[in-house]
């Protein structure tokens, strides 16, 4: 995946809420290129986490983590249990970038030593340079993009080096641009369309988690956009068995019941 977003081509995921042992078997029939484990909406455990992360690598599927909050020790401990990159979420300045690039880009490095690198007040030693880019070129960081003030500070972000990807988070940020969910908007269209436009010309990826319908994820691919959360396994259960028991009913003349779920309320 790292060498897929580097080379500019898209990459194919979907966020995975099923722990059970036999899924990650049925998830690796699907063709994607990564799952997005979530733990900032989710309720994973830390070694529930790695367990899934662990497993889905060992299948080459490589397992990207959104960790609770933008923090440097959860980017770190999420490494530690095996997943290939992190998603931090809510971002809105350079600064939270650059602490998280330390975390991620220069692992195992800490304390003063790192501060002092990450400031231009020391460069790392020949041998250690060597090291610490053979120990984290696989490490990806990819920050959330959902908020109004992320976009003011859009350009700041997308200059911190080694920031691999910017994905949207649709909810958060037509809530903070005061059009909630209203993803056909004029103004989120333009939000995103400016986020993809900056990144790509920045030689950043951009993405987006989209759970409405595959038609608009193609024309913001179309447009650039080359890292695509596909919805999740609880709303692909949720819409194609509602359809199906529907079906059934209809056929049968029975009347439908009040439990379908509304795809549009679930925020992840």
């Amino acid at each position: 995946m790292a060498k897929s977003l580097k080379n500019g081509e898209r990459v194919y995921g979907t966020l995975i809420i099923s722990n059970s042992p036999r899924w990650p078997l049925e998830v690796a029939k699907l063709g994607l290129d990564f799952v997005f484990l979530d733990a900032e909406h989710m309720p994973l455990d830390r070694e529930q986490l790695s367990w899934m992360c662990r497993t889905y690598r060992a299948m080459n599927l490589a397992p990207v983590v959104r960790i609770p909050c933008p923090d440097p020790y959860q980017a770190s401990m999420a490494l530690d249990g095996g997943a290939c990159g992190i998603l931090a979420p809510y971002i809105e300045t350079a600064e939270q970038v650059q602490a998280l690039r330390a975390a991620v880009k220069f692992r195992p490095l800490k304390g003063q030593k790192l501060r002092d690198i990450m400031d231009g007040k020391e460069f790392p030693e020949p041998l250690l340079a060597d090291y610490l880019q053979a120990y984290n070129e696989e490490n990806l960081l990819l920050v959330n993009i959902e908020s109004k003030p992320a976009l003011d500070a859009l350009d700041e972000i997308l200059a911190v080096p080694e920031l691999d990807a910017v994905v949207i988070g649709p909810h958060d940020l037509s809530c903070s641009l005061g059009i909630p969910e209203q993803y056909g908007h004029p103004q989120f269209t333009e939000a995103v369309q400016l986020i993809i436009q900056k990144a790509r010309s920045a030689g950043v990826a951009a993405g987006i988690h989209y759970f409405f319908g595959v038609d608009q994820e193609i024309a913001w691919a179309k447009e650039g956009m080359n890292l695509l959360i596909h919805a999740s396994d609880m709303t692909a259960f949720s819409t194609n068995m509602s359809r199906e028991i529907q079906l059934i009913k209809d056929a049968l003349g029975d009347h439908s019941g009040s439990g379908t779920i509304n795809e549009t309320k679930i925020h992840i």
